[in-house]
């Protein structure tokens, strides 16, 4: 059997064969996410600030118009968790691209919808290829990067998910002003494929990654052992509530603002979306709120920041409803980091369907606020959007409470068992002396 020491050198082999920033591999392989982060979140949001101009085509009020959105949403939400258990049988590198290049093509398409219907259905196939996506790149990075530049990668594919979502809006945009909504979504797609071809051209091979087997089973116990953890569960919940908040206000936003007093031009709506980089702040900036907050406290004040962006956003004012949207937006984007990063630290065990899960819950919530959302703005204008948001705010307040309460209760238990424990040391050992005396 062979000594520690020549075991902890191989591992020490293994490791250093992972890709880190300086060696070769590490800036293909980063330019690679980030342009997989860029095609998806182009794809997956794309009709998002043309449902105006969709609505106009087809003649459809708001709610129908935004099954667009949801119906991309709702199908990734369900398709994550498979999705990531085929990566694990047949790579996680072919299945991001399977996954992108059936996206795209579907893209391709999506601007030939002769209606609604053909749209909200070729754009769920989209979302369920997409899935794929989110379900392999986590495990990529966490199987071919050294743990120390792991999350400076994972940063980088996460920026491009936002500049993705953010650039697809803005272009689709601009373009559908130009020469219509359908327009748009083509110069989406066109823009898909480039970064697709990028994707696969940059990307190294896998070099850690080790087959497993389906196991049906087994899964269902991971994910059961998951969905039997409170604190798990009120994480998906926080994640899918905050999501809510967001698909509402960005699905709706746009008809309020080409609509009067505002009346503002497609392109200039789809501008609009450049409040993403201010998420893209708020998120960095997460990790240092923890740090002096806690985490429950962080969750209150992206919780206070995002309720106070709905009510400044209720005014006529643009400077106001601009406003507003920046501290949703900032509120948002620091919410979904703590909870995110929560649960893969709450998860003792099979962390990829942990995480897995919360990308679920996390789209489920975008695709049940974009259409409540969009129903609320027929029903009561702008006005019933913000209450669907703060009603959505109040939950992650409510179950913020409860997580501190059950915490202290759990406290004062672990201090009672403690002072138990230490009083039948103290029993056993006056015995002990009895004895020997």
């Amino acid at each position: 059997m062979p000594p520690a020491s020549t075991k902890a050198a191989a591992t020490d082999a293994v490791a250093d064969t992972r890709l880190s920033p300086g060696a070769a591999g590490y800036r293909r392989m980063s330019l690679a996410l980030f342009a997989a982060g860029v095609a998806t979140f182009a794809l997956l949001y794309s009709t998002q600030a043309l449902l105006p101009a969709v609505s106009a085509e087809f003649g459809a009020t708001a709610s129908a118009a935004s099954w667009t959105v949801s119906a991309a949403t709702g199908a990734l939400a369900l398709c994550v968790l498979p999705l990531s258990a085929l990566s694990e049988r047949f790579g996680r590198r072919p299945m991001m691209t399977v996954s992108l290049v059936v996206a795209v093509v579907v893209g391709l398409l999506v601007p030939f919808a002769p209606s609604l219907e053909w749209l909200v259905a070729l754009r769920a196939v989209q979302g369920a290829a997409l899935a794929g996506v989110p379900a392999s790149a986590m495990a990529y990075l966490a199987e071919e990067v050294r743990p120390r530049a792991l999350v400076a990668a994972i940063g980088l594919f996460v920026a491009g998910n936002s500049i993705g979502g953010m650039s697809g809006r803005i272009v689709t945009g601009w373009i559908a002003q130009l020469w219509g909504w359908r327009a748009g979504l083509a110069a989406v797609g066109v823009l898909a494929v480039l970064c697709v071809v990028a994707f696969r051209l940059l990307l190294p091979k896998a070099r850690h990654f080790t087959p497993g087997t389906l196991n049906p089973k087994a899964l269902a116990r991971t994910v059961r052992t998951h969905l039997a953890d409170p604190l798990l569960m009120r994480l998906y919940a926080i994640g899918a509530l905050f999501m809510t908040v967001f698909g509402s206000v960005y699905t709706v936003v746009g008809y309020r603002l080409v609509e009067a007093p505002f009346s503002l031009p497609q392109g200039v709506v789809g501008s609009i979306f450049l409040v993403y980089l201010v998420g893209t702040v708020s998120s960095a900036a997460a990790g240092k709120l923890v740090a002096r907050t806690g985490r429950r406290g962080a969750l209150y004040l992206a919780v206070g920041t995002t309720a106070a962006g709905l009510l400044l956003s209720l005014s006529d004012g643009l400077a106001a409803v601009l406003a507003g949207l920046v501290l949703i937006t900032a509120g948002f984007f620091a919410g979904h980091a703590v909870a995110s990063s929560s649960v893969s630290r709450t998860a003792r065990t099979g962390r990829a369907q942990a995480s897995a899960l919360y990308q679920s819950a996390y789209y489920l919530g975008s695709s049940v606020g974009g259409t409540l959302g969009a129903l609320a703005y027929h029903h009561g204008g702008w006005s019933g959007t913000v209450l669907l948001g703060l009603v959505a705010v109040l939950g992650v307040v409510s179950i913020t409470l409860y997580g501190t309460h059950a915490a202290r209760v759990e406290e004062r238990q672990a201090r009672r068992v403690a002072r138990g424990a230490h009083g039948a040391h103290r029993a056993n050992r006056a015995a002990a002396v009895s004895v020997l005396r």
